[in-house]
């Protein structure tokens, strides 16, 4: 009977394969008085085996989780898988534990998977508890065996055999902390209360040696558990941690999570919104928790409420999936473990394939590293597994539920893709009435990292929900590399820049950007192919040491002897999966069954013939068209594909990233080179293309707003700057700048803003005014209002320049736009210096000139030059001046 008032924690048992995880469980129910009789896994009639192939087999397939009431203390012990294929499974129970039991075998000690299973709690940050289970059995040592956990684990591996001495114990503790180590020192004495804080910040491992069949050592791991643990604080707010999906005999669907804040009641709306409502409306489910279990092996108890702290499974609920948050919970972190092997699956005669596919969904809701997956090309269905001994039950669980009894071809290598070096992708959509444009750092992350995605993106650039969307978008979709059509990894994503459209864009819009802008910066990358290895243990005598050495060199891999324990050696090292995955059946034929080989995986490495993998794979990257790298432009009205490898030329905005720029040979001063789509050139060729999409936006333009074209020739006869009409029939000349824009787009005055924004405000004035004087055109520099302490407007006189600060509720974009409109119409020339795309449209349509950022930074360059070969030339001193002269000839006179 759960005691819902009663201190609760959630205890996970982990093992090896073999290692006797189900035994202790049941010494723990049965000593803990939950269990009347004490089962055996031989026998069939363990507690927690409730699946007919889980006694058959005499493995634990599926995660289990029983109650078991202590004084004051309320456990609910999860037993999870111990052999390898099944490590999915348990890898999602750890992220809804509190504590851990990890049980090692004494006759085999520290095994590969023991070691990944160290890995994974170190990785969840879960205290642990070991329990050193066969102690009753010869060859088991006991401080060999703590010696050797501590080599494996560290040195927090103490013994808390409470027979031992007191002074002894609290010794062994205490080394363990360095101001707990003082406090002892000074007083003697070690408080309980210091024991608990070591083990929940997993600086000790208390360790417990017994049988757990002859029930010995279990009592004193069930003290240990009441008296060296602390339950977690939970906050009131609600919170829930989904981390299984299952059915129960009626094929209802269950949903196990974990409570970790305030309580969940009958009947309760649960939703997956977030807090900060960042979820789109199309994505957002409610749905009520229909009925609350908490099950203790096949049994459950139906209860109303479940505190903060409850793991139970719910009812009713139907898109909930294992690592999902609920309530102030986020996602879980992507799980460390996943298949190596992807099979076909192959259906009996006359089964239909679609109601099949949603059969086998099922199966992937509870297990989501299946990856359930139908071929359009090939019309097969496939899915991935860890192993054989996964491939079996599988098979039998898709006969026992749906009745199909399918087969399985031979199973394929799942290989992964990254790349060596940097590199930018961009991407573009834009049809008629749709516009989205994203650039994305592509980057080489350390080897097992996975992927990472961050933004570099200002906000005055992309607004911050865009940039939410696009994040989103990288992380909802299995991205493939451009070789093999594998899933990418070990890479880190940053959003550099981007751009919407204040009136076409939509979210879907920017999905397809981000994804092209991925696909094109893998295209344009140097790819690199990594593909799975095993972590090797390999038990066989010793006459048989000089075969397996040279088999697994063979593979590529490596073996060295670890230990000698009688006629029997023990080998470790690591080879590929694609040579090793059948190698268990060779080692049980040349030793005939004297030898055991144990797996596990060991992360992906690049893979040494590359080339030959990716032929033999024939995937064409040009062809996937559920994967384009190609982006989408409009013209006329019309969409038009550009090629992935010509699309930079038609981008509208320009990260400004550049990879291993050369240094610049020539010492004079010329404006940057004009990219079409991005900057200004001087020429109308350029703006024919923006004034296309300004109609189609915002409709024709009258005849009077635009200046009147001359039959453009090629882009490379035209001079820098092309003159439309001579000055004295324009009138004066007036240049508006976007002074914020300008500011974050130079990297000298954003230097300076990063420190003090007045004084970069201050420096662009200075030069502003130097170009004035130089150009003799009319300078209006705008800043927006909200950057600076005044709000209500005004137009200040810096020297030769205007200073505008716009009014509080006026942006810098909508008085340059104003002001463009109102000269323009008295016929002057007008040139506006910003970098926002969406004003350059606006610009161009009241019929003034744009000039971006860079282009403007070259031209105030090129005249600093000719001002300071002005000035070498006036201060030339070799000859003086008359003015000069004159005076000297007057202070003369004066003397004289």
């Amino acid at each position: 009977m759960l005691h819902m008032d009663e201190r609760q924690l959630s205890v996970g048992l982990l093992a090896h394969v073999d290692a006797g995880k189900t035994t202790l469980s049941e010494a723990l129910l049965y000593r803990g008085g939950r269990l009347r009789k004490l089962g055996r896994v031989d026998h069939q009639d363990a507690f927690l085996d409730t699946d007919r192939q889980e006694r058959e087999r005499g493995i634990t397939i599926f995660s289990k989780q029983a109650v078991l009431p202590l004084n004051g203390l309320t456990l609910t012990l999860l037993d999870t898988p111990g052999h390898v294929d099944f490590s999915t499974e348990m890898e999602r129970t750890l992220q809804v534990l509190d504590y851990a039991i990890l049980v090692i075998s004494g006759t085999d000690g520290v095994q590969g998977h023991t070691r990944t299973l160290w890995q994974l709690l170190a990785r969840y940050h879960i205290p642990t508890f070991l329990f050193i289970n066969k102690m009753d059995l010869p060859g088991t040592g006991r401080h060999e065996l703590l010696d050797k956990l501590k080599a494996a684990f560290g040195e927090g591996c103490v013994d808390f055999d409470p027979a031992q001495d007191r002074d002894e114990f609290s010794e062994n503790v205490a080394v363990c902390d360095e101001g707990i180590l003082e406090r002892y020192l000074e007083s003697g004495t070690l408080d309980d209360r210091d024991i608990v804080s070591l083990i929940r910040h997993r600086k000790v491992f208390p360790c417990y040696f017994g049988s757990a069949l002859k029930l010995e050592g279990v009592d004193e791991l069930l003290e240990g558990l009441e008296r060296y643990t602390a339950s977690p604080l939970y906050p009131q707010e609600f919170g829930a941690r989904v981390f299984k999906i299952a059915r129960d005999p009626q094929g209802g669907r269950l949903t196990y999570l974990k409570v970790t804040g305030g309580c969940l009641k009958v009947k309760d709306l649960l939703t997956n919104q977030r807090p900060d409502g960042s979820l789109p409306p199309d994505q957002v489910w409610q749905e009520k928790a229909d009925q609350l279990r908490i099950y203790s092996g096949a049994q459950f108890q139906a209860v109303d409420r479940a505190p903060a702290g409850t793991v139970c499974a719910v009812t009713g609920l139907s898109r909930t999936f294992p690592g999902q948050g609920l309530g102030f919970e986020g996602a879980s972190p992507l799980p460390m473990l996943e298949p190596v092997l992807t099979y076909q699956v192959e259906l009996p005669e006359g089964a239909n394939v679609h109601t099949a596919l949603k059969q086998l969904s099922q199966l992937e809701e509870e297990d989501p590293q299946l990856h359930v997956a139908w071929d359009e090309h090939s019309r097969e269905i496939h899915l991935q597994l860890m192993g054989q001994v996964q491939l079996e039950v599988l098979k039998q669980l898709i006969f026992d539920r749906f009745g199909l009894d399918v087969t399985f071809g031979q199973g394929s290598i799942i290989y992964k893709e990254t790349i060596l070096e940097p590199v930018e992708g961009v991407g573009h959509f834009e049809p008629l009435r749709h516009y989205a444009e994203v650039h994305l750092l592509l980057e080489p992350a350390p080897r097992g990292s996975g992927l990472h995605f961050d933004t570099a993106c200002s906000e005055d650039v992309l607004d911050r929900n865009w940039q939410r969307l696009i994040l989103t978008h990288l992380m909802e979709k299995e991205h493939r590399g451009v070789l093999t059509g594998s899933p990418i990894t070990d890479l880190r994503i940053t959003l550099l820049t981007g751009r919407a459209h204040a009136k076409h864009t939509e979210g879907g819009d920017f999905r397809q950007a981000t994804y092209r802008a991925v696909r094109q910066g893998l295209k344009m990358a140097q790819s690199v192919l990594l593909e799975p290895w095993y972590q090797l243990r390999l038990e066989l005598p010793q006459e048989q040491v000089g075969r397996a050495m040279s088999d697994v060199q063979r593979m590529g891999g490596s073996l060295e002897l670890s230990e000698t324990v009688g006629d029997q050696s023990v080998l470790t090292g690591s080879a590929p999966v694609s040579q090793a995955r059948d190698y268990a059946l060779e080692v049980a034929a040349y030793t005939r069954g004297q030898g055991r080989l144990f797996c596990t995986l060991d992360g992906y490495r690049p893979c040494p013939d590359q080339q030959a993998v990716v032929d033999a794979i024939g995937y064409d990257s040009d062809r996937d068209v559920d994967n384009p790298a190609d982006s989408v432009f409009c013209d006329h009205g019309a969409g038009f594909v550009v090629k992935w490898d010509q699309v930079r030329q038609y981008m509208h905005v320009d990260s400004g990233l550049v990879f291993d720029a050369p240094e610049p040979e020539e010492t004079e001063v010329r404006p940057a080179a004009p990219r079409k789509g991005s900057v200004y050139s001087g020429s109308l060729e350029a703006d024919k293309e923006l004034q296309a999409i300004f109609e189609r936006t915002y409709g024709p333009i009258k005849a009077r707003d635009l200046r009147p074209q001359p039959k453009p020739r090629k882009r490379d006869e035209l001079p820098e700057y092309q003159a439309i009409k001579t000055p004295e029939q324009l009138g004066p000349e007036y240049l508006l700048v976007d002074g914020y824009n300008i500011i974050f787009a130079w990297d000298e005055l954003k230097a300076i803003a990063q420190d003090n924004l007045d004084a970069a405000r201050q420096r662009l004035m200075d030069i502003l005014e130097n170009y004035q004087g130089f150009r003799k055109c009319q300078v209006i520099l705008v800043f927006d209002a909200y950057r600076v302490p005044r709000g209500v407007g005004e137009v200040v006189h810096y020297h030769n320049i205007h200073v505008v600060y716009t009014k509080e509720a006026e942006t810098a974009d909508a008085y340059i736009e104003k002001a463009t409109y109102e000269l323009s119409r008295k016929k002057y020339r007008v040139r506006v210096a910003t970098s926002d795309y969406a004003e350059q449209l606006i610009i161009l349509g009241h019929g003034a000139l744009r000039l971006s950022a860079t282009t403007f930074h070259a031209e105030v360059e090129q005249a600093t030059g000719e001002i300071s070969a002005l000035l070498r030339q006036q201060n030339n001193t070799s000859t003086p001046s008359r003015p000069i002269q004159h005076a000297m000839e007057r202070a003369k006179s004066r003397r004289s």
